[in-house]
């Protein structure tokens, strides 16, 4: 009998077959007959567990201290154009094509009746099959993103991503509209065009640098101009390198989002549904981070460095400013999303630290906040679906009707401000201590968001949980059987991840050490010397 390692072994195209397998299961569940939604569902689960099978697959597969890309693919394409179906991961794009498809699965059971109130009688309206075909489509597409090695492939999967999402928010988001509110189908209507404008924007700038690219490198090959610049075949003008370098950056700025390019995501997460909430920012947003890794300090390492100063700037004031408005918020999945910018502040800083302790911490952060917001968001999306409300001021005294929602609102909460022993901690002590070794002033500043995070999280645990009992809440149910599934693997995870997140950093420490090498950069050196 062939076993799987001997199927990889003999040239199995893993990677292909991981990210085309939500692919094909988006078009099946489309297809599948509008009286059959409830079939919809179960197949679209079904395919999100068996991607999450060769997710895992791919993660015993790679070896950490092998080559820099592994599990290869590479097949012409467009030859005329130099453009090449290229595929391989490595240690940070395997993280996260992991978180990816370990999230997806959550996603699809958290919405599991999101879509079902927009049902009509109507034998050729899908809503409930069409929810779930976007969801794997985006999942489908951000794993393709994460595999690329051919940047103009990457390309299209970085903006292919933006079209399923825009239905998502604009077509699935809060459901007031059902009852005649045409003002919130109008906000819904805003902020899926937000989205989509803002990322197309960063788009069409980016695909000139990418064309710019071809025309000073001559491939659209990761590998091939590693090459030619080791051997010295590729020099690029310093003017050349920086605008390139902007290009590249301003597009993966606005879908991290950073300050100001930040604009869409509190519009998108607030009225998207919880679940669509966690894919725009533990998903969607991890490709632009990811890319300022892969790309922009790979390709670029001269101008990288060039622009850094820059760069730490904008992420120290997407820290502060991020949890400033999260402090302030009186709308539930808007705080959230505020603190997600604060958060994604960090993980830029982490990244353009150029430490190895820095951008270890970033690569960690982008899996641990996926993990933790995603626990805050879908507990959160709980919480809203009983009482039918986003407003901070409508809840009061749910522990004590829903003790059960109410600890795991508080663990993801804490999680969210980073406390020792849950998974963020680590990863934002990796950063600050490794942006602190390059740049204390930046490292200390930064601190300051860790107070803040403390003081949105309890003041929205104490509006929301604790306190008298609220006549609308005095009947609220705690947690269903399918809503402990979705929350209590997410909960373990933060709390192994806090207490040991070897596993992970020693995926991607490797990979840390060759983006530390194509910037030409080593760790300060402590300034007083250990003692013998």
């Amino acid at each position: 009998m062939t076993t799987m390692s001997q199927v990889v072994n003999a040239g199995f195209p893993l990677l292909t077959v991981t990210a085309g397998l939500p692919a094909v299961g988006a078009i099946a569940t489309a297809a599948v007959p509008a009286a059959r939604r409830t079939a919809a569902k179960w197949l679209a689960l079904l395919v999100s567990l068996a991607t999450l099978v060769l997710a895992v697959v791919i993660l015993v597969r790679f070896e950490p201290g092998g080559d820099r890309y592994q599990l290869n693919e590479s097949h012409a394409w467009i030859a005329d154009f130099g453009v090449r179906y290229e595929l391989g991961v490595d240690g940070i794009a395997v993280a996260l094509i992991a978180l990816t498809a370990l999230l997806i699965p959550f996603v699809i059971l958290a919405g599991w009746h999101d879509a079902d109130p927009l049902e009509t009688k109507s034998s050729r309206w899908r809503p409930t099959q069409g929810f779930f075909a976007l969801i794997l489509a985006v999942e489908a597409m951000v794993i393709l993103s994460f595999e690329a090695t051919d940047v103009f492939l990457f390309y299209i999967f970085f903006e292919a991503m933006l079209i399923p999402m825009y239905f998502l928010i604009g077509g699935f988001g809060d459901r007031a509209h059902q009852h005649g509110d045409k003002a919130a189908a109008t906000q819904r209507s805003y902020a899926a065009v937000k989205f989509l404008l803002y990322n197309l924007v960063g788009g069409l700038i980016m695909l000139a640098a990418v064309i710019g690219l071809y025309v000073v490198a001559g491939t659209f090959s990761l590998s091939e101009i590693a090459d030619a610049r080791a051997s010295g075949n590729l020099d690029m003008a310093t003017g050349t390198e920086r605008w390139l370098f902007l290009g590249f950056f301003f597009a993966f700025a606005v879908k991290a989002p950073l300050w100001p390019l930040h604009t869409w995501l509190p519009n998108a997460m607030g009225e998207a549904t919880a679940p669509v909430a966690v894919l725009i920012t533990a998903v969607v947003d991890k490709v632009g981070t990811f890319a300022m890794l892969r790309f922009c300090l790979q390709l670029f390492p001269e101008a990288s460095k060039w622009a850094t100063p820059v760069i730490l700037v904008l992420a120290l004031i997407s820290i502060i400013y991020g949890a400033l408005l999260a402090v302030g918020q009186r709308d539930i999945k808007r705080l959230v999303a505020y603190a997600s910018i604060s958060h994604f502040g960090f993980i830029i800083m982490g990244i353009f630290a150029m430490t190895t302790q820095g951008q270890s911490g970033a690569t960690l952060y982008m899996v641990n906040h996926g993990i933790s917001t995603a626990a805050l968001m879908l507990v959160a999306g709980f919480l809203i679906s009983r009482r039918g409300s986003r407003l901070i001021a409508d809840y009061g005294g749910v522990q004590k009707v829903a003790p059960v929602l109410a600890g795991t609102f508080l663990i993801g909460g804490l999680a969210t401000l980073s406390l020792p022993g849950l998974a963020p901690f680590v990863s934002e002590f990796l950063v600050l201590v490794g942006t602190f070794a390059r740049y204390p002033v930046i490292g200390i500043i930064a601190t300051f968001g860790i107070v803040l995070a403390a003081l949105y999280t309890l003041v929205l645990y104490q509006r929301t949980m604790t306190g008298p009992v609220k006549a609308e809440v005095a009947e609220m149910p705690d947690l269903k059987l399918r809503e402990l599934v979705v929350v209590a693997p997410l909960i373990a995870l933060l709390i192994f991840l806090g207490v040991y997140p070897k596993p992970v950093t020693d995926i991607v420490n490797p990979a840390v050490q060759h983006t530390m090498s194509d910037v030409q950069q080593k760790d300060p050196q402590p300034d007083v010397e250990a003692a013998k």
